[in-house]
């Protein structure tokens, strides 16, 4: 990947910002109650493609072969639209314009306190009750051909969900390879300054969705420690290493095999090792597999942290093609900033001046074991 200075990313960032919708050309799309258009669009680069829909900058469906030959859809999520409307799962969202969780609902910037409305007890969850998930996105740039890529546009507004100022979001979803796909996101405060976390909410099963536990499949994650929370799931501001405890990935294991002392399942935030990083910042993040099928999933990216889920809180969820999601029936790994950065100041700032461009890079990559 070729380095990139900060000034080439900011033009490249405010361009994007005020790029012309280009033309969609086949894409299936019908009218919205509300006047609005949902679009669904496929991606596709060989046997490798995506469906992704431009309500919630949602990813609905990951299908690749398996060591057989065998084309399945390695990612969980609902029939309809219609079912993410006050969805608590956020299947395959991007999430925003903070993901994670804030203390309280409530921060402070420049000794202006601000609320964020409370969806999660008495905290902040993925941006609100109508967070980034719960919009719709404008199709900003659309390209097919061997590399084929949607761009989609939000403007969150001052105020929205009790967060300062306005704030321009961009979400890119490319296939890069035969069996790859970036994930770039870009945020720019119009006005004021304003946290900014956002997140990708894939739930992935590599046996297939619908397929069992995630309990089995393989995990590395490449990292030395983590933020740990209390019982509400807020990080108490410690860093903590992770070895000699149920958290330690840093060798190939199943979540399974020591879930039981993790109280609820895992749902944290990883430390991750900056060693392997490049000029930019892009390191790997982890390396799923999962034996049946053969397949291996690399995630590359560029923030300081990434969340380890475990789908606690799936609960029989039905699901698209007649499956039934049932605990632990997928896992999430979801880079971020570390949750609630707002009240750590020891963690890496999340608050973006006006006109500061907020960028965050996810690259996916699949292989069969052995081959």
């Amino acid at each position: 990947m070729a380095a990139m200075s900060m000034k080439t990313m900011m033009a490249l960032a405010l361009l994007l910002c005020l790029a012309v919708a280009a033309s969609l050309g086949g894409v299936e799309a019908r009218k919205h109650p509300g006047k609005e258009t949902l679009g669904y669009y496929e991606l596709r680069r060989g046997e490798f493609s995506m469906v992704v829909t431009n309500w919630g900058a949602t990813i609905l469906s990951v299908r690749l072969p398996d060591k057989n030959g065998r084309i399945d859809d390695v990612v969980l999520g609902y029939k309809t639209i219609g079912a993410t409307q006050n969805d608590t799962t956020y299947f395959g969202a991007l999430v925003g314009r903070v993901a994670n969780r804030i203390a309280g609902g409530r921060f402070t910037i420049k000794n202006h306190p601000y609320h964020t409305y409370t969806n999660d007890g008495n905290n902040t969850l993925h941006g609100g009750h109508r967070g980034f998930n719960q919009v719709f996105w404008s199709v900003r740039e659309r390209a097919t051909g061997a590399f084929p890529y949607i761009t989609f546009y939000y403007r969150s507004g001052d105020g929205e969900e009790g967060f300062p100022g306005a704030l321009d979001v961009l979400v890119t979803y490319k296939i890069d390879g035969d069996y790859s796909y970036s994930v770039t996101m870009y945020a720019r405060p119009v006005d004021k300054p304003t946290p900014v976390n956002l997140a990708q909410h894939t739930y992935w099963n590599l046996r297939g969705h619908g397929r069992g536990t995630v309990l089995d499949h393989s995990v590395q994650i490449f990292a030395s420690a983590v933020t740990p929370v209390g019982g509400d799931l807020i990080p108490t501001g410690a860093v903590t290493p992770v070895a000699g405890t149920p958290f330690d990935f840093r060798a190939p294991a199943a979540p399974g095999a020591r879930i039981a002392e993790v109280e609820g399942g895992y749902d944290i935030n990883y430390v991750l090792d900056g060693r392997d990083a490049d000029g930019q910042g892009v390191r790997k993040v982890a390396v799923v597999s999962e034996a049946t099928s053969g397949r291996v999933m690399e995630l590359w990216g560029d923030q300081p942290g990434v969340q380890f889920y475990t789908g606690n809180f799936l609960k029989g969820d039905e699901g698209k093609g007649g499956a039934v999601y049932e605990k632990h029936g997928g896992l999430c790994l979801e880079t971020q900033d570390f949750p609630d950065a707002v009240h750590n100041p020891k963690f890496p700032t999340e608050i973006y001046r006006a006109g500061q461009v907020y960028k965050h890079y996810m690259l996916y990559k699949f292989s069969i074991a052995g081959k």
